[in-house]
């Protein structure tokens, strides 16, 4: 597979139309993407490359940056310009972030509901942000999870803020933002709003495999039990209102103590304004289940232009393969499969960097 080389694109946020090919715009760092969550990252416009109507390719607030794999046409990465500087320099400096961002800057005001699909209520705290905003779209798969949620407008909550507090529920669903082409000609794109109960592709078997040695230059796994990390018994609590902090009921990693763990304690507000207790216990029961044994996160650098090829062979939230054949760290080797829960892109260095959980 060749090296990645990207077409850059600014697009009419509201329209998602294109409006120039931006040849001299170039990232200062690598893209990056993480499920649930908003990623910047700095850019450089050379003026002297630029198109004649390079300002209105490039307004903050109004357009959005979007990067094109040339091998393949896929869309890799975009973000919705945030700040655009310069002045005797032939350099102009841009700053962008991911689609996500702009549900951190709408509101979903009043909301209330009982007995409801969690993804029913992501989505109902998201749909405002079509209104008077950027193309979306949604995609949305019922999660199992039936919760009791209400939310203030007079709280200043986020549409991002209610999504990362239900997705934190043991059992909620994930989210993420991608933006995609949204006719045939490629002539303008649309953000699609994913809540789903995993975000991706898992397999057992992934056809995704990072090998060593092979495409991956090096490699790092982190196994931590650091405060926030591991955790055999999790109290979750709300805020303290009138003298009273609602709490949920205490969660223990019974098998786990048993079989000779400590007793690791953890404590923790999730969100603020959570007065329902069921809801705590919810968070409860996902912490336990994540921070029993700890964390096991992998950090791979591969060459790009070598490894599996993202936004075609995997993306975002999928499973891939890590195959170790012998290092000081595994000299017998290792095999794995973990979920990409993030990833950066250096295409001018040719490297790819998928962060990759395994489930413990």
């Amino acid at each position: 597979m060749s090296a990645y080389t990207l077409a850059w694109f600014g697009c009419d946020l509201r329209t998602g139309a294109i409006a120039e090919e931006l040849r001299a715009l170039r990232p200062t760092q690598a893209l990056t993407r993480r499920i649930g969550a908003a990623t910047s990252v700095p850019m450089e416009l050379d003026l002297a490359g630029a198109p004649p109507h390079w300002e209105a390719a490039t307004d903050q607030g109004r357009t959005l940056q979007v990067a094109v794999d040339e091998t393949t046409g896929a869309i890799v990465w975009a973000g919705i310009t945030a700040e655009r500087d310069g002045g005797s320099s032939q350099t102009l400096t841009l700053g962008a972030a991911t689609a996500e961002s702009y549900l951190d800057r709408r509101y979903p005001g009043d909301y209330t509901a009982t007995a409801t699909d969690a993804t029913t209520v992501m989505a109902a705290l998201a749909a405002p942000a079509a209104s008077l905003g950027p193309p979306i779209e949604f995609d949305t798969a019922p999660s199992g999870l039936l919760i009791d949620y209400s939310m203030r407008d007079l709280d200043d909550k986020t549409v991002m803020s209610g999504l990362q507090e239900i997705a934190d529920m043991a059992g909620a669903p994930e989210w993420t933002v991608d933006v995609v082409w949204a006719d045939a000609a490629q002539t303008r794109v649309k953000l699609v709003v994913r809540i789903r109960p995993a975000i991706g592709i898992q397999l057992a078997v992934p056809g995704a495999v990072f090998d060593f040695p092979g495409c991956i230059g090096d490699y790092r796994l982190t196994e931590s039990y650091d405060r926030g990390r591991g955790a055999t018994r999790t109290v979750a609590r709300g805020e303290l209102v009138d003298g009273v902090r609602t709490t949920s009921t205490v969660h223990t990693a019974d098998s786990l103590i048993a079989a000779g763990w400590c007793l690791w304690e953890r404590r923790w507000t999730p969100s603020a304004g959570i007065t329902d207790t069921a809801q705590l216990d919810r968070h409860a029961t996902e912490a336990i289940t994540l921070m029993g044994t700890g964390s096991r996160a992998w950090t791979v650098n591969a060459v790009a232009s070598r490894a599996p090829r993202l936004g075609t062979d995997w993306s975002l939230g999928d499973t891939i393969a890590i195959s170790i054949d012998r290092s000081p760290r595994h000299p017998a080797g290792a095999q794995a499969v973990a979920r990409a829960y993030a990833w950066s892109l250096d295409a001018a260095a040719d490297r790819v960097s998928p962060i990759l959980l395994e489930d413990t």
